[in-house]
């Protein structure tokens, strides 16, 4: 009787291997919910994002992604200053309060560079292009799955690292075990030092047919400190 009960366990627990989903089917799976109509390719879109950090004024940034025509641009307002960035191609062009012809003494003062301008492009198109982006180039999906408990949900959680000429961080993301919408993910420049961070998503906003997360809570791995949250909205 001992050795049929160990049989059976033994057959359950291949059954849940062989179901569980690769990381590339669980991906195809959190895509389709998230960009049902393939729209992320030829995206052209508007929205805002509200920045609230503690003991840090508000910083509205409005935003227009446009990949078809390799265009980005955001402008946003924090204080009585507002800066621009625009990104045309390989053209990149800077105002702050509204003028182009900046010296190169305003520049360093409000750290304003190209550089800078191209990471914001990368940093917007990759957070709000998620999970799609994770179909790019250089992206390392892990083939198996995980299952996961945070914060008193059970997830299903894929793995992503990169080619070292596109990043080093190491990426988990969480998703709904039942509809795979995206709920959480975490990302670790070195994982044996629980250093990084973790972002909580929540409630959702459809920007030109894509479920984009309206929140975004930041908070560091190593002792859950709060950082911050953006707040998506269309406008």
């Amino acid at each position: 009787m001992k050795n049929t009960f160990i049989l059976i366990a033994l057959l359950f627990s291949m059954q849940a291997i062989s179901q569980q989903l690769s990381g590339k089917q669980l991906l195809e799976k959190a895509i389709q919910f998230h960009d049902p109509n393939g729209n992320w390719e030829k995206f052209k879109g508007v929205f805002q994002v509200t920045m609230e950090t503690p003991s840090r004024p508000k910083r509205v940034s409005d935003i227009k992604i446009d990949l078809p025509n390799e265009y980005f641009s955001v402008k946003a307002n924090s204080g009585t200053n507002t800066t621009m960035y625009i990104v045309d191609k390989d053209s990149v062009s800077i105002l702050f309060n509204g003028d182009r012809n900046l010296s190169e003494e305003v520049l360093k003062k409000n750290r304003l560079s190209k550089r800078r301008a191209k990471m914001y492009q990368d940093y917007y198109t990759y957070l709000y292009g998620l999970p799609m982006k994770l179909n790019d180039p250089g992206t390392i999906i892990a083939e198996k799955t995980l299952k996961k408990t945070f914060k008193g949900k059970e997830y299903i959680v894929l793995k992503a690292t990169y080619e070292k000429e596109v990043g080093k961080d190491t990426w988990y993301f969480y998703f709904d075990t039942k509809t795979y919408a995206m709920e959480v993910y975490q990302f670790f420049h070195d994982e044996s030092k629980n250093d990084g961070e973790y972002i909580l998503l929540s409630e959702l906003e459809t920007v030109n047919g894509i479920k984009m997360p309206k929140t975004r809570a930041w908070y560091m791995n190593k002792d859950d400190k709060y950082l911050g949250t953006d707040i998506l909205s269309k406008e």
